[in-house]
């Protein structure tokens, strides 16, 4: 089964992050954009958490998922909370909305699903277009230290009233040559003596520093203006190179073309 066609339990699995992660884009807004509209584009917006929790701060969400099911899912709890935001089908490679955003994000590697550089480089030119002159793009994913092991595996728990959902991510094979690695992601649901889990194998697209300064060069109308990590500290400034793992670049429009 596809983790992905199953956006409740997946967004249980990381609802932990939903504070930090929101805490943070708000305080980049405030400080990159506040002279902006507060609109805001979130892509890969699985079942929705941070959909409702940014509307519940009051700003005019659009986001957009490839998987119908996650679409489905984030409409639904939009319309249960009696809140508006605009959730749509696309594909994060090939997407153009009708309206312009102080800021858009995709955090947690959403961005590694897109296998190609040439896909990459159509991502980003789709959020640049997508966004205000001055407006700015979070984008979070985990770059490849040279120390890294390359057959990992992470695991987490989440407890919440009375649910145990315990996630585990495995790497099974790995190519720095072709710059792809097949992870295998396994969730456990447990309530009393009832459980179930599900797992899915992807393949994701590897970056080191260099790389994925490359590609951003490639991609004139965004610029860097810093790199955080997956602690979402808006103040801390970390160097691009090759010591970094989990990061967060802070891109912006630039205000000519």
């Amino acid at each position: 089964m596809d983790c992905y066609d199953d956006p409740v339990l997946w967004d249980r699995a990381f609802a932990d992050e939903t504070t930090a992660e929101a805490d943070f884009i708000t305080a980049m807004h405030d400080i990159h954009c506040p002279a902006l509209t507060r609109q805001v584009l979130e892509i890969g917006c699985g079942g929705g958490r941070q959909v409702l929790e940014m509307t519940r701060r009051g700003f005019a969400v659009t986001a957009i998922d490839l998987n119908a099911k996650c679409v489905s899912e984030t409409q639904r709890r939009i319309r249960r909370s009696g809140r508006t935001a605009r959730v749509l089908q696309a594909d994060m490679s090939q997407f153009e909305l009708p309206q312009k955003f102080a800021l858009a994000h995709c955090l947690v590697n959403t961005f590694r699903h897109l296998l190609s550089e040439h896909a990459a480089r159509q991502h980003l030119e789709c959020v640049a277009r997508a966004l205000l002159p001055g407006g700015v793009y979070l984008l979070g994913f985990h770059l490849l230290p040279p120390d890294a092991l390359e057959l990992d595996c992470e695991r987490w728990t989440v407890l919440r009233r009375g649910e145990r959902i315990t996630t585990t991510v495995r790497v099974l094979e790995f190519s720095r040559r072709k710059r792809i690695e097949r992870v295998r992601f396994s969730l456990c649901q447990t309530r009393g003596e009832n459980s179930r889990r599900i797992a899915a194998d992807y393949r994701l697209r590897i970056y080191k520093a260099d790389q994925f300064r490359r590609l951003l060069s490639s991609v004139p109308l965004l610029e860097l203006l810093q790199v955080c990590d997956f602690c979402y500290e808006p103040t801390d400034n970390f160097p691009l190179t090759d010591e970094l793992g989990d990061a967060v670049f802070v891109l912006r429009r630039r205000t000519t073309d």
